[in-house]
C-alpha cells in the first residue's frame, strides 16, 4: 500500500515528528532492558522513590465505591482543601471556587495553552513536556537562556529583554522551581525581581510548583505571594505524596483569571469530563495533611537532601560541572570536559552519551537535548530515585532518627545509586 497517498494516515503536522515523552520512552526502555535480563539502573523517568502515605491510601480504599461523574472543576470538598492547603502554605487568601482540578497538572497546561492564545516563554533548560505540547497546540515558544553559574535560574533582565521590544503580546511564562530538571530554585529576591516584569507586561505566570514540598529545607515559596494577579500555581500529588499514576494535578487561580479558568472548564468539560472519583475523595485526606503527612514530608526531605548531596559530591569528583541541588530529586551535570575523549569514540551528542552509557553500564539517565539545548551541548539529566523508598523512610526514621544522615546512610538506603556512581566513573575513566 502507499502509504504517502493514502488519506487515512495524515497525521496533524503539528504532531508529525513529535517523539513519545522522552521520561516516559527511557522508563519503557529501562523496563524492556530488565525483562530480558540486564541489571538496569533507572535514573531515567523522575518517579518519587517514597509510598503514598497509608491514611491516604487507607481513603482511596473507603472511597472506591464512587462512581458518579463529578463536576468538571473538581470536588468542592477537594476544592476546599486544596485552597486551605495552599492558604496555609503561602499566608494567600483564595476560596475553593479559584481551584481546577485535571487528571495531572500535565493535562492541565495542555488546556491552558488551549484556552490561552499567547506565546510560551520557557526559560532553558526546562522540563521535557512544556515545548512538545506547545508545539502540537500551534504556539510559539520561545526559550529564555539561563545560566550554570546562576543556578540555572531566570533572570528578571532576561525575561525582560524577550518581552520589551512588543510589550502588549500574549504570552504565558512558565516558572519551574524546584526545578526538573537541574533541582535549583529561587530566591525571595529573584522571585521578587521577576513578577515586577511579568506585572510589567501582563504576563500570565504559570507557576509549576509540582516540586514544592521537596525543597529539602521545606522553605519553598509561591511567586504568586508577589504577582497574585497574574500568577496561576501548578501543583498535585504525583512528586511530595508519591501518588504519579493517581493522575491528580491542580491549578489554582486569582479572581482576576477566572475567565480563563472557566474556558479550561469549558474544554475539560468536553475532553475528560472529570477527574477520577475515588482519587479525588481520596486526595482531600492528603491536603487537609496532619502529622503523619508532616512526618513524611520531613523524613522525604532529609533522605533526598542527602542523596543529592552524595550524588552531587561524586558527580563533581569525576569531572562533571553540576550544580548542587536543593530540592525534587534531579541533577544536571555537564560532561563537557570529556568531549574529545567522547569524540574519539564518535560520541559527539548528549544523546550518543547517554545511548552509550546505558549500553556499556545499564545506567539510564537523559540527555540535554530533551531539555532544550542543542544536540551537542554535553549534558544530561540524572533523577536520583531508584532506591527503595519505603525502606529508606523507615531508616530514615528510625536508626538515623537522632543523626544527621550522611554517606554511610546513603550506602545502606540507596546501594543502586552508589552502585551506578560507580559504574558511571569506571566508564567515564575508561574513555
Amino acid at each position: 500500500m502507499d502509504i504517502k497517498n493514502d488519506h487515512r494516515f495524515a497525521i496533524n503536522l503539528n504532531v508529525r515528528g513529535i517523539q513519545p515523552s522522552s521520561t516516559l520512552r527511557i522508563n519503557e526502555l529501562s523496563n524492556q532492558l530488565r525483562s530480558e535480563g540486564k541489571d538496569i539502573i533507572k535514573l531515567g523517568l523522575g518517579q518519587s522513590p517514597f509510598p503514598v502515605p497509608e491514611r491516604v491510601v487507607n481513603a482511596l480504599k473507603e472511597h472506591a465505591h464512587e462512581k458518579d461523574y463529578l463536576p468538571v472543576k473538581g470536588l468542592k470538598g477537594l476544592r476546599q482543601a486544596i485552597a486551605g492547603y495552599i492558604n496555609r502554605a503561602e499566608r494567600m487568601r483564595c476560596t475553593w471556587e479559584d481551584v481546577l482540578i485535571g487528571p495531572g497538572s500535565k493535562e492541565l497546561l495542555f488546556i491552558l495553552q488551549l484556552a490561552y492564545y499567547g506565546d510560551l516563554l520557557i526559560p532553558r533548560p526546562s522540563w521535557v513536556s512544556y515545548a512538545p505540547q506547545a508545539r502540537i497546540i500551534g504556539r510559539s515558544v520561545h526559550w529564555l537562556p539561563t545560566h550554570a553559574e546562576n543556578n540555572w535560574q531566570l533572570t528578571a533582565e532576561e525575561l525582560d529583554i524577550i518581552c520589551r521590544d512588543d510589550p502588549s503580546r500574549p504570552r504565558i511564562l512558565i516558572l519551574n522551581y524546584p526545578s526538573n530538571p537541574t533541582g535549583c530554585t529561587y530566591t525571595d529576591d529573584q522571585l521578587l525581581a521577576i513578577a515586577n516584569v511579568a506585572r510589567k507586561y501582563n504576563l500570565i505566570l504559570l507557576s509549576d510548583e509540582i516540586y514544592g514540598e521537596v525543597h529539602f529545607e521545606g522553605r519553598h515559596k509561591s511567586i504568586a505571594r508577589y504577582y497574585p494577579e497574574g500568577t496561576i500555581i501548578s501543583t498535585g500529588m504525583s512528586k511530595w505524596l508519591g501518588a504519579g499514576g493517581w493522575r491528580l494535578g491542580t491549578f489554582i487561580f486569582p479572581p482576576e483569571l477566572r475567565p480563563l479558568q472557566d474556558a479550561m472548564a469549558i474544554i475539560a468539560s468536553e475532553t475528560f469530563t472529570s477527574t477520577s472519583a475515588p482519587i479525588q475523595h481520596a486526595a482531600i485526606t492528603a491536603f487537609d495533611g496532619g502529622e503523619d503527612i508532616d512526618e513524611y514530608l520531613k523524613q522525604s526531605r532529609r533522605v533526598l537532601k542527602v542523596v543529592g548531596e552524595y550524588m552531587h559530591s561524586r558527580l563533581s569528583a569525576m569531572g562533571a560541572v553540576v550544580r548542587k541541588p536543593e530540592g525534587a530529586f534531579y541533577l544536571f551535570p555537564d560532561f563537557s570536559v570529556f568531549s574529545e575523549k567522547l569524540a574519539r569514540k564518535d560520541i559527539k551528542t548528549s544523546q550518543a552519551f547517554c545511548t552509550a552509557l546505558l549500553e556499556d553500564t545499564g545506567v539510564a539517565i537523559l540527555p540535554s537535548s530533551d531539555f532544550g539545548f542543542v544536540p551537542d551541548h554535553m549534558g544530561a539529566r540524572l533523577a536520583f530515585v531508584d532506591f527503595d523508598g519505603t525502606q529508606a523512610l523507615e531508616l530514615a526514621g528510625g536508626d538515623y532518627a537522632d543523626q544527621e544522615l550522611g554517606e554511610e546512610f546513603v550506602k545502606e538506603a540507596g546501594p543502586r545509586l552508589v552502585l551506578a556512581m560507580d559504574k558511571m566513573e569506571k566508564w567515564l575513566n575508561s574513555l
